[in-house]
């Protein structure tokens, strides 16, 4: 991407002391040209601490704290509110363990819109479960869990997309603006799904490139039950909505039967 256009990754943290320094340096040596923005929820393990000291050596590092843990959606709306102030064209989702690779992150941004790619996609996913994309150290029932939610989601909400839960993503600026972010309090899986879902029902482009994504080395991962839970809770939510609107949509169009039996 041309350094015209800014480009902020927004990277949450809760207790990633170990990881965050690996992953800030590779993705700066990956693409020197993006900025930085580490939303800290008080981990108390001291990652906030140590993102402040990254920060005073690098000006392309800025860090956000946030006294309590809210949740990976709070945290992500809480930067792209930074992002939009600060003029930004496009804004990055990174985790902040190694699962998205840094190295890349090019292939997101050349398929994004902004103003040096003005044919871009207003958002592009990351995606494992598109032809060339793969999932690395998962146990069998990680992925069948993956899979599976992916699909359910295609066929409740007829979402042309195969990995709406993946949060290596690249949003044109714009698109957040467009989406109606002040109603979003969807957490975890359920977060990415409800802005990729927003995103197609506004008619907008949403794009996949294939990654490959890396179970997590250092550290504890923030996968629980509820976060699955409030995934096909909501998802199922939206679906019958969907679908039901959709059939209210098709009766009103049908001509009426003035025959006989």
């Amino acid at each position: 991407m041309d350094q015209a256009s800014r480009v902020v990754v927004v990277i949450p943290t809760y207790n990633e002391i170990e990881n965050l320094p690996l992953i800030v340096g590779r993705l700066l040596a990956a693409v020197p040209t993006v900025d930085v923005l580490v939303v800290d929820d008080g981990s108390p393990d001291g990652t906030g601490e140590l993102a402040d000291k990254l920060a005073i050596d690098d000006d392309r590092i800025h860090v956000m704290h946030r006294t309590q843990k809210a949740g990976l959606g709070a945290a992500y709306l809480a930067g792209f509110a930074w992002a939009r102030e600060q003029g930004y064209d496009v804004v990055v989702e990174m985790d902040a363990d190694g699962s998205h690779q840094p190295e890349q992150l090019p292939l997101l941004l050349a398929q994004v819109k902004s103003p040096t790619n003005p044919s871009g996609a207003d958002l592009v996913i990351g995606s494992r479960w598109v032809r060339g994309g793969s999932v690395r150290n998962w146990p069998k029932s990680r992925e069948v869990l993956s899979r599976g939610a992916n699909i359910y989601t295609r066929v409740m909400l007829g979402a042309p997309v195969n990995d709406a839960t993946g949060g290596f993503r690249a949003f044109n600026i714009a698109t957040l603006q467009a989406i109606d972010l002040d109603d979003v309090a969807s957490q975890g899986y359920c977060f990415q799904i409800d802005l990729t879902w927003r995103t197609v029902q506004r008619g907008l482009v949403v794009r996949e490139v294939p990654i490959e994504f890396v179970e997590r080395e250092l550290g504890e991962s923030k996968m629980d039950r509820h976060i699955v839970t409030e995934a096909l809770t909501r998802v199922t939510t939206w679906g019958i909505s969907h679908r039901t609107a959709q059939l209210k949509h098709t009766l009103r169009g049908r001509p009426r039967d003035h025959g006989g039996w």
